[in-house]
């Protein structure tokens, strides 16, 4: 493939097969691929997230179509330097963290874009996650950093984009069944003629669950539909619709977890969680000049749960409803003018509102039965965000990114319980400066360096400027760097390592079972660790993968709650992340995988006094038979070694002492995909 300067970064295609690591064969570039990637097309539109040049990740379809998951956040296992939290409580199923962060929805620090789309919910929490099966999936893209300008709410440490099959006349039907009762269907079909595109998708499951009372249902459908004009522009429709209903196993003590980690308890027996959702959103793309091009996105965002869910025996149960209405637009332009003495230049601009209309009502039940009202709030939050990037590149080997954003935020809210009103804390502009550079003084190696500040602000109630407060409160800011090399010295080598440090002031975090949803304050942390990645390419039908993530936090001045907490470290944040795979070509139609991921333990709570828990490693092994060139078999081993691993909490209120939920043991799946 011929690269020139106008071709650069949105014509690439790679090669690798479903295993095998490649890195993007850009120069001036700092991102890793996972699997077959294609991006295509003129260098047109808005600015890739190569441009960014932060730790970028993407992983093929290739890759992810087959993978033997419950709910498609546990396909980020595939990402280096990504933690999965996995609750195993019903439709409350876990999510993925990164850069320190953890995953308890205490803070929830990555933003997730789904087609382009904001997919967070107000308190920052992944849920539209499990309306994506991985056979719609035709890539998923991991931003780490605090140096992308394009988001603002919840783009604390980054971003994670799952990016779905648009054009095409491929279809793909595939059938699933294997261990706890579980079955699957998933087909997705494109229907692409002349100007007009159009894709369909629809999956259902239906599983017991390892654990007792487990059981879950889902199904998804979607639909998209696109125009392309003979001059160029695109507008296009996608429509998504989800349901799901789930049985809670709860939580065991740990020494009845490591017994018997089947069982539920009696106090479970009508714990459950109904769940509906939708996504609705416009989409226009087109070249307003031969060197500007403009990009807009609006949409709706709908959001419906209901759980009800007893954490202890001495514990009340809680029926929690939820109910959200999202609306939002996002706008980009983007200049790429010759510029006389450089090699390249281009200029961005953007915009975006959001808007968020919440119901949080919380009840105490008996069986299901609502006995007393403790929360009734309705609140909106409206962020409205500005940016400005630049990539200068002097020269070939070089290129400069600063950038800048601004957001506003603006909202009220109601206790309906007790009739307090209230508007949004005076966060005044939130300033994000932002800087970004590559060197690449070879083809062998890029240098790469970032700098820049994100925030944070309360969710729920949080947001808001109670009767309690004396003053606003000010964002918590922000701020990190990194610097790494990504290199390819020969064929069959390449990879990245990076340093990355992270400080934020004034940390908030979110109180889960007050009866208020308020936050407290955490204090002033830091966070600091390393990223290693290897991709190994010993022979053409062998790729082997692996990545190492070191990762440290500290809580460095404490807040007002906890003045013991100083030094301590973040709660449920491992010190170790770890994956190692590979997969083997044995001939044309044989296909053989082995994968490894593992993390160490974690603290529970931030005095770091209940010890440590959470350390697993996981042995998986799969095998895939082409029957025919359009029918396909594949069988997935998932524990391999049925280890026992679980996920544990504290419970200061309840319990008062640690709860666990113990993981899946070993699992067998096979699978049959057919291709039309």
């Amino acid at each position: 493939m011929q690269v020139t300067k106008k071709t650069l970064q949105h014509s690439i295609h790679l090669a690798a097969l479903a295993l095998g690591l490649q890195a993007i064969p850009a120069l001036a570039d700092s991102s890793l691929a996972l699997g077959t990637v294609t991006i295509s097309g003129e260098e047109t539109g808005p600015l890739s997230s190569q441009s960014i040049l932060s730790s970028v990740d993407y992983v093929g379809s290739d890759v992810l179509e087959k993978q033997p998951v419950q709910y498609s956040w546990e396909l980020f296992n595939r990402v280096p330097g990504v933690m999965l939290t996995q609750f195993n409580q019903g439709t409350t199923s876990g999510k993925l963290s990164f850069r320190g962060f953890n995953g308890e929805g205490e803070v929830n620090a990555v933003k997730l874009l789904i087609d382009g789309i904001p997919s967070n919910t107000n308190d920052g929490n992944m849920p539209f996650i499990d309306m994506m099966f991985p056979l719609d999936i035709e890539d998923i893209e991991v931003v780490r950093g605090t140096n992308d300008p394009r988001y603002g709410l919840h783009n604390i440490a980054g971003n994670a984009s799952i990016n779905t099959r648009i054009g095409g006349n491929e279809g793909k039907l595939r059938l699933r069944s294997g261990s706890f009762d579980t079955q699957e269907l998933q087909a997705v079909k494109g229907i692409e003629s002349g100007n007009w595109s159009q894709n369909y998708f629809v999956a259902y499951q239906k599983s017991g669950g390892y654990r007792d009372h487990a059981d879950a249902e889902r199904q998804s459908f979607a639909g998209k539909w696109f125009y392309t004009s003979d001059a160029g522009w695109r507008a296009g429709l996608i429509a998504r619709h989800y349901e799901s209903d789930a049985d809670e196993a709860g939580y065991l003590t740990r020494d009845d977890a490591h017994d018997d980690p089947r069982q539920s308890y009696a106090n479970n027996a009508t714990d459950k969680g109904e769940r509906s959702m939708d996504q609705l959103s416009l989409h226009l793309d087109t070249d307003v000049a031969e060197d500007l091009a403009w990009s807009s996105k609006a949409y709706y965002n709908r959001f419906n749960d209901r759980r009800w869910t007893q954490y202890w025996i001495t514990s009340s149960q809680q029926e929690r409803f939820n109910d959200e209405d999202q609306y939002g637009a996002i706008s980009s332009l983007t200049w790429r003018p010759e510029v006389q003495g450089l090699y390249d230049f281009a200029l961005e601009g953007g915009a975006d509102i959001q808007r968020q209309e919440v119901v949080s009502e919380r009840y105490r039940t008996v069986n299901r039965v609502r006995a007393a009202q403790t929360r009734d709030q309705v609140f909106d939050l409206t962020t409205t965000g500005v940016y400005v990037q630049t990539v200068i590149q002097p020269w070939e080997s070089l290129k400069l990114i600063p950038a800048y954003r601004v957001d506003r935020i603006e909202g009220d809210y109601h206790d309906q319980l007790s009739g307090e009103r209230a508007t949004v804390n005076d966060f005044g502009t939130i300033k994000q400066p932002k800087f970004s550079l590559v060197y690449s003084p070879w083809k062998e190696a890029s240098f790469y360096a970032n700098w820049g500040r994100t925030f944070q602000i309360g969710v729920g109630s949080g947001a808001y400027r109670l009767a309690s407060l004396q003053d606003d409160l000010k964002p918590s800011i922000n701020e990190g760097w990194e610097t790494g090399i990504k290199f390819n010295p020969v064929t069959w080598l390449d990879g990245r390592v990076a340093y990355w440090e992270q400080h934020a002031t004034d940390e908030v975090q979110r109180r889960l079972n007050a009866p208020s949803g308020d936050t407290e304050n955490v204090g002033e942390t830091l966070r600091r660790g390393y990223d290693v990645q290897l991709n190994l390419y010993p022979s053409d039908p062998a790729r082997i993968w692996l990545s190492y993530s070191r990762q440290f936090s500290e809580i460095l001045t404490p807040g007002p709650r906890l003045p013991t907490s100083k030094g301590k470290e973040m709660d449920h944040v491992p010190h170790h992340l770890y994956a190692l795979g590979a997969d083997y070509q044995a001939s044309d139609k044989l296909k053989l995988s082995a994968w490894v991921n593992g993390q160490s333990d974690y603290y529970l709570e931030r005095e770091n006094t209940q010890g440590k828990y959470g350390g697993y490693t996981l042995l998986n092994l799969g095998a895939e038979y082409r029957i025919s060139e359009t029918v396909s078999v594949d069988v997935q081993m998932k524990n391999v070694t049925n280890r026992y691993y679980e996920y544990v909490w504290y419970d200061p209120d309840g319990a008062q002492d640690s709860l666990h939920a113990p993981g899946d043991g070993r699992a067998l799946y096979a699978g049959l995909t057919l291709d039309f």
